[in-house]
């Protein structure tokens, strides 16, 4: 299929056509392959399996979430020198006493509430009479109000019409037949049951769980991951300790919330206080709702003692307080990123879990959901998983970066820059993000993606990021993150490395020879591509800050027709900026010639940035010759051959450098 021609790299800005390049014809689109058929149909059978398995998946699941709860426990009995088998059973044992004790503990408390019920039942109906008179008189008054407007004399007397017809409905009435024994045990044992058999089969299936922890996981390595021991091993420990991490804070922070809960209630006056406190704390384990179905019983409870409204006020002000600190104040600083959900994923996953297993799908949602992070975080094929879920940028920084300089959001440019500049030196913000930036902006520049106006917008936009970033020293930070694991990183750090800053400054300017003591004894030079002015500009900020005076100059002014006007004056070195050589390096060649030719003496340095492969972009084949091939950077005479502007600086200074030391000699 013909495609139109890209308009080539190398072609000055002011000679691009004025209307709009030609776009490449897009072939159409293939029909749908059969791997992406096949995922379709693997999701909607997994779907279809949990909603129809829910009876056997729900009580494997609590097992395995419970033997991640317990594990820590297990460790640490084991680490005393306790067999593996005690040291399973006396943890199950020791969970199933607490949630025995729980249970008890509610069990009393209701019991001893019950007791007191019929004390309260004046209260409740005085209350209950005021406010229905209360509505009584205000639905009164609308109606007398109503009947003025409309002129309807019946509503207001409050005489309604008559019945038509004399006759009186019969009455009927339904009566139920004497329940046997067998029928009312049933009724009494039929709703235990149910949740004493799920229990029971949890337990069981988690002491398995924990005596075959280790098989287990090996298994899991030889299923899925095998050929990769690294990343599969790192992809187990990673969700093993995020998912033992988020229970054992969230138990640590429901029952801090339960305690306060019950302390409160207690210096309020409301009855039983420890029952409301323990309920508090164990609904708070459902997401979104726990906390105010909690609130419920206590505010009820608190209008049926008191007989004004001062109870109920500060009673409901109570979890009001508690949940607003625990939910905004507590649960960020101590989850921080522990998690890895997006809140927005955290909503719509409990919608899915509540739809497929109901109530006991929206306590599991979480932690569910984590694993599935997880998973996404180590499987290249399910890195959708983490796209959707995770709270990690969906795009690396180069990505947002390029997005933004399209959209033209600079105060989202600077932000981000900021965020960088704390873990990174200028040089490799603008290295590793700026650049490979730009790099992105000229592949799209040659298909053909860009039009003048467009280019004209970018480099503005990148003149105005480096005046913002002119306060910033170039220096690496004095301290940073703990380094992790390659196989643990995200997408993001692994794609933007943090390179080193320059060392050294230029010396003192008298210690310099004559022709570094200028205002701009550097002439950064940029080349053939619209862009490369951009990069230019960005070389020459950093020169300064490491002690050397630097100025740009376009292309144009060292063709052949304006070499002859160049002021040579000054010019102690010259560094050529291009982003991409879009072609044989002939161009190259001439402009290194023609610079020998009006520049004797001054060594040229040639950036040829960014040379490494750009995610989803692959470096340029001249670009990677010239790197690689020695023959072909002596042939074409350039004194020094740099990739990224960290080098070019450095090549400048060490020059610099050079010279005093042989002036000083």
């Amino acid at each position: 299929m013909p495609v139109a021609p890209a308009v080539p790299f190398s072609m000055p800005l002011n000679a691009l056509p004025a209307s709009p390049l030609p776009r490449a014809r897009v072939p159409a689109a293939d029909a749908p392959r059969a791997e992406k058929l096949t995922g379709i149909v693997v999701a909607v059978v997994a779907v279809a399996a949990l909603y129809f398995g829910r009876e056997v998946l729900i009580p494997i699941t609590l097992s395995v979430l419970l033997s991640f709860v317990l594990a820590p426990l297990v460790a640490l009995l084991r680490r005393l020198k306790l067999p593996r088998v005690p040291a399973v059973l006396l943890s199950v044992v020791a969970a199933l006493g607490v949630l025995l004790m729980l249970g008890g503990v509610i069990g009393t408390q209701i019991a001893s509430l019950s007791q007191d019920l019929p004390r309260y039942q004046s209260t409740i109906e005085h209350k209950v009479a005021s406010v229905r008179g209360f509505a009584a008189a205000e639905l009164r008054q609308l109606t007398a109000r109503f009947s003025r407007e409309t002129g309807d004399d019946s509503a207001e007397t409050g005489v309604a019409p008559a019945r038509v017809g004399g006759e009186k409905p019969m009455p009927v009435v339904v009566q139920q037949p004497t329940p046997t024994p067998v029928h009312l045990l049933q009724q009494v044992l039929g709703p235990i049951l149910g949740p004493i058999e799920t229990v029971g089969i949890v337990f069981v299936v988690a002491i398995f769980i924990l005596l075959q922890r280790e098989d287990l996981r090996d298994r899991l390595i030889r299923l899925f991951g095998s050929n990769d021991l690294l990343r599969t091993t790192a992809a187990l420990d990673d969700a093993g300790s995020r998912l033992a991490r988020y229970f054992l804070t969230q138990l640590g922070i429901n029952t801090s919330f339960g305690v306060l809960v019950g302390i409160g209630l207690a210096v309020i006056g409301v009855p039983n206080p420890v029952l409301w406190g323990v309920l508090g704390g164990l609904l708070r384990f459902v997401p979104y709702i726990g906390s105010s179905i909690a609130a419920i019983l206590p505010v009820a409870l608190a209008a049926a003692v008191d007989p004004g409204w001062s109870m109920v006020i500060w009673t409901a002000a109570l979890f009001l307080v508690t949940e607003g600190i625990m939910g905004q104040a507590v649960e960020p600083l101590v989850y921080g990123h522990s998690t890895g959900l997006s809140p927005v994923a955290v909503i719509v996953v409990a919608i899915f879990w509540s739809w497929i297993w109901g109530p006991i799908g929206l306590i599991l949602s979480t932690p569910l959901t984590l694993c599935l992070v997880v998973v996404g975080r180590h499987v290249d094929r399910l890195e959708f998983l983490d796209v959707l879920l995770g709270d990690r940028p969906a795009l690396t920084p180069v990505e947002s970066f390029y997005q933004r300089l399209l959209a033209g959001d600079e105060d989202e440019m600077l932000r981000q820059a900021e965020a960088l500049l704390r873990q990174r030196s200028l040089s490799s913000y603008y290295d590793d993000v700026v650049l490979k930036g730009l790099q992105l902006a000229a592949a799209d520049m040659q298909r053909g993606g860009l039009h003048p106006e467009r280019i004209e917008i970018i480099n503005r936009t990148i003149g105005e990021l480096v005046h913002e970033l002119d306060g910033h020293d170039d220096a690496d930070p004095a301290s940073g993150p703990a380094e992790q694991p390659l196989a643990g990183r995200q997408r993001e750090e692994r794609a933007v490395p943090a390179t080193p800053a320059p060392l050294a400054d230029a010396p003192a300017r008298d210690a310099l020879p004559a022709r570094w003591r200028g205002d701009s004894p550097v002439l950064c030079l940029a080349g053939r591509g619209p862009l490369d002015i951009s990069a230019a500009s960005i070389l020459t900020q950093l020169l300064e800050k490491h002690g050397l005076g630097a100025r740009v100059v376009t292309h144009h002014a060292v063709s052949r027709e304006a070499m002859e006007a160049l002021d040579p004056s000054g010019v102690a070195m010259v560094c050529v900026s291009y982003l991409d050589m879009s072609g044989n390096p002939t161009r190259l060649r001439s402009l290194l010639r023609r610079l020998r030719q009006k520049l004797p003496d001054v060594p040229v340095v040639v950036g040829l940035w960014p040379a490494a492969e750009v995610e989803g972009l692959a470096a340029s084949p001249e670009v990677t010759a010239l790197h690689n091939d020695a023959a072909l950077r002596a042939e074409l005479g350039a004194d020094h051959y740099v990739s990224t502007l960290a080098e070019a600086v450095t090549a400048c200074v060490s020059r610099a450098q050079e010279e005093a030391s042989r002036l000083a000699a």
